[in-house]
């Protein structure tokens, strides 16, 4: 097989989609990710709260398949409050900081006009390169 799917230990399953997918060459494609709980529970309604999940989420897939922060390569942001996210710059850094580290990959931002969670306030999703070490 060419890829492996890639589910932390314990995240209730997926429905419809891979959290991770891992191809032989070493390439990990993160399916988007919400600022919900391995038990798909929302524990905050605040933007910054779901952001910290969102960037856990996908530290947690990625050490799944035996990575780290600094395997990732690309991140893609799906936000529905442009407003919100650029008055509250100061706390998305500390947190991404918190989370990441000081590992900044290639980014993209879009502004939505939903997502299909309702109570999800932004998704972010990923690609890892992992090398064998």
């Amino acid at each position: 097989m060419s890829h492996q799917v890639i589910q932390p230990e314990g995240w209730a399953p997926a429905k419809g989609y891979a959290n991770g997918m891992l191809t032989a060459e070493g390439t990990l494609y993160i399916g988007g990710q919400i600022g919900w709980t391995a038990e798909q529970r929302f524990e905050t309604h605040d933007f910054i709260g779901q952001m910290e999940q969102a960037l856990r989420n996908i530290l947690a897939i990625v050490e799944a398949a035996g990575g780290r922060a600094e395997d990732i390569t690309r991140l893609t942001w799906f936000v529905i409050d442009k407003a919100e996210y650029l008055a509250r710059q100061r706390e998305v850094g500390e947190v991404y900081r918190r989370v990441l580290g000081r590992h900044f990959p290639a980014m993209s931002m879009l502004v939505v006009a939903g997502l299909i969670e309702d109570e999800a306030l932004l998704e972010i999703e990923a690609t890892a390169v992992l090398t064998p070490r």
